[in-house]
C-alpha cells in the first residue's frame, strides 16, 4: 500500500476493551447475570467484524437489541446513521448515553435508548432497517421472530447467538438440527450462518461459542394463509417431529384422515416428517385445510410457543 493512499483511510476509532468495559461495571455497581443472558463483547476487533459481516450502510439506523455497556453499539454508531437500542436493564440503558457522548460525542444525537423487552415492544422512535445485536441465549430466537414481525421495516440484519441455534435458524430441510426456528424464521427471511465467534472475547466468558447469523427478508411468501394458520401447521409438525405429518397433524386437523386430505391437496407426501418440507408446503397444508372448512380449532401462536424453539422443541 502506497504512503498516500494509506493515509487518505479514516483512522480507526477506538472501541470499549476489557479493562474499559470493567471500570464501567464497577462504576455502575453491576455484574453481568445469567437471568438476562449478559455476556459483554470485550474485544474491540469482534465487534469490527460482526458490524462489517452485518453490512449497514451510512444511512441506515439500526435497532440493537441488549446495547449492555455498549461496546457493540458504538461500533454500530460508526457505521450507521443511527442506532435505536433496546435495552431492558435500567441501570445500563441510563448509562449508555453517556458512554456514547465520551467516546462518540459526534454521533451523540444520533443515539435513541429504549427502556424496555424486546419481547414487547411495538413501536420505536425511529424506523430501522437493519437488526444487529448480541442477543441473551434464552430468548433469542423469540426475539428474532417478535421483531420480523413487529417491524417489516427491518430489511437485514446480523444477530450474534448461541451456536447450536445458529445452526438452527440457518438450517434447511432434511438437516438433523432443522426445525421450529428455521421454518419460522423462513417465513420472513432467508438465513445464513455467518460464523463463529469464540468464548474468549466475552465478559464473562460464556461456556459455549457464540454464532452469527445473517439474514435477508424476502417478499412475503404467496399463500393465502396468516400466519397464525402456517405458525400453526409448524408448531403441529415439529411437536412429534418423529412421526409421519398425517399423525402430527392429526389433532390440528381433526382426524388423521382429515390431515391425508390436507396433505395429498398440499402435495405433500402424509408419510413424510416435518424436517424435510420447506415453508412453502406448510403454507399449502395451511391453504389445504382452510379449503375443507372448519374441521378443528387451531392452536394460537403465542409468544411462549415460540419461546419453545430456542429450548431444543425444535
Amino acid at each position: 500500500m502506497t504512503e498516500s493512499a494509506s493515509a487518505s483511510r479514516p483512522p480507526v476509532k477506538p472501541l470499549l476493551g476489557a479493562s474499559d468495559i470493567r471500570a464501567l461495571a464497577d462504576e455502575l455497581g453491576v455484574r453481568p447475570t445469567k437471568t438476562l443472558g449478559q455476556n459483554f463483547v470485550i474485544d474491540g476487533n469482534t465487534i469490527r467484524r460482526i458490524v462489517a459481516a452485518a453490512g449497514v450502510g451510512p444511512e441506515e439506523t439500526v435497532l440493537e437489541v441488549g446495547p449492555g455497556l455498549g461496546s457493540l453499539t458504538l461500533g454500530l454508531l460508526d457505521a450507521a446513521k443511527s442506532v435505536v437500542a433496546v435495552e431492558i436493564d435500567p441501570v445500563l440503558a441510563g448509562r449508555l448515553p453517556a458512554t456514547v457522548k465520551a467516546w462518540r460525542p459526534e454521533k451523540a444525537d444520533q443515539l435513541h435508548v429504549v427502556l424496555g423487552d424486546a419481547m414487547r415492544i411495538t413501536e420505536l422512535p425511529v424506523e430501522p432497517t437493519a437488526l444487529v445485536a448480541n442477543l441473551p441465549y434464552n430468548v433469542a430466537v423469540p426475539v428474532v421472530l417478535h421483531l420480523l414481525e413487529r417491524f417489516p421495516s427491518l430489511r437485514h440484519g446480523l444477530v450474534m447467538v448461541q451456536d447450536e441455534v445458529a445452526d438452527r435458524l440457518a438450517a434447511v430441510p432434511g438437516s438433523k438440527v432443522y426445525g421450529v426456528p428455521s421454518v419460522k424464521a423462513a417465513w420472513y427471511t432467508t438465513m445464513r450462518k455467518a460464523g463463529v465467534i469464540g468464548m474468549n472475547v466475552f465478559w464473562p466468558a460464556p461456556k459455549i461459542a457464540s454464532g452469527l447469523v445473517g439474514f435477508t427478508r424476502h417478499d412475503p411468501l404467496p399463500t393465502t394463509a396468516t400466519r397464525e394458520e402456517v405458525f400453526a401447521v409448524i408448531d403441529a409438525a415439529f411437536a412429534q417431529r418423529r412421526k409421519t405429518l398425517r399423525a402430527a397433524l392429526s389433532g390440528w386437523a381433526g382426524s388423521p384422515a382429515q390431515a391425508e386430505n390436507a396433505l395429498v391437496a398440499a402435495g405433500v407426501d402424509p408419510r413424510a416428517r416435518g424436517e424435510v418440507i420447506d415453508i412453502h408446503a406448510f403454507a399449502r397444508i395451511a391453504e389445504a385445510k382452510d379449503a375443507q372448512g372448519p374441521a378443528a380449532a387451531e392452536a394460537p401462536v403465542s409468544a411462549e410457543s415460540e419461546a419453545q424453539a430456542d429450548g431444543g422443541a425444535s
